[in-house]
């Protein structure tokens, strides 16, 4: 494993939602890329967030508890002004559809997203993927765990990883979405793209705004 070294003060500062999910797998795994990282899990959490990470999981315990503690409305306002990278559970919070789900998910990202399509527990597996934004031949390794499925993309949306051709990992602006988990591998290079890509122009956008 290859580590950035210790984030320093200017180095992005990523939320990671902390409420239910493997959240310390994948703050770990932005500290590795250099990123700052803090757990969020109350509506003071998301002030001075440059992005905001979330985590896999269960997407209806995340749901419920948006609800029970008064956070989803800060939540949806950080989701519509931050960068966003989530994987799993994530993208169902993120899409739209999501059968059986509390309640309606945030639908801020233009495609259909179906609940462990992949299958259940045992039903894991890990496969390479193509993964267009890091090179026109780049791969990754996917590990998928009661995944969700892309069933539907929207015209505006690019394909970020792909499974023998079927999305596997979207982006639309500055929200990406996943239905594998990069933190449970070695390979942080969808968390630098991520920050380069994505963070980045959205800080400098943010910067020059204020000195306006």
């Amino acid at each position: 494993m290859v580590s950035a070294g210790p984030a320093t003060e200017s180095a992005p500062l990523v939320g990671v939602f902390a409420l239910q999910g493997d959240f310390a797998r994948h703050a770990e795994a932005w500290e590795l890329a250099g990123a700052r990282t803090r757990e969020v899990r109350t509506a003071e959490d998301f002030d001075g967030l440059d992005a905001l990470s979330l985590p896999g999981g269960e997407s209806t315990t995340m749901l419920r508890l948006l609800s029970v503690t008064g956070l989803r409305p800060r939540f949806e306002a950080a989701v519509a002004a931050l960068p966003v990278f989530a994987t799993c559970a994530g993208a169902i919070l993120l899409g739209k559809g999501g059968e059986r789900l509390p309640a309606r998910p945030l639908g801020v990202l233009d495609a259909d997203v179906s609940r462990n399509a992949y299958g259940r527990q045992v039903d894991s597996f890990e496969d390479a993927l193509d993964c267009p934004v890091l090179g026109p031949d780049a791969t990754v390794a996917g590990m998928f765990i009661r995944a969700p499925r892309f069933t539907r993309v929207g015209p505006g949306v690019e394909i970020v990883a792909a499974r023998r051709g079927e999305p596997v990992g979207v982006r639309q602006g500055r929200l990406v979405a996943l239905a594998f988990h990069p933190e449970l591998t070695d390979d942080r290079r969808l968390h630098r793209w991520f920050l380069a890509a994505v963070v980045a122009p959205a800080r400098r956008a943010a910067s020059l705004e204020a000195a306006s």
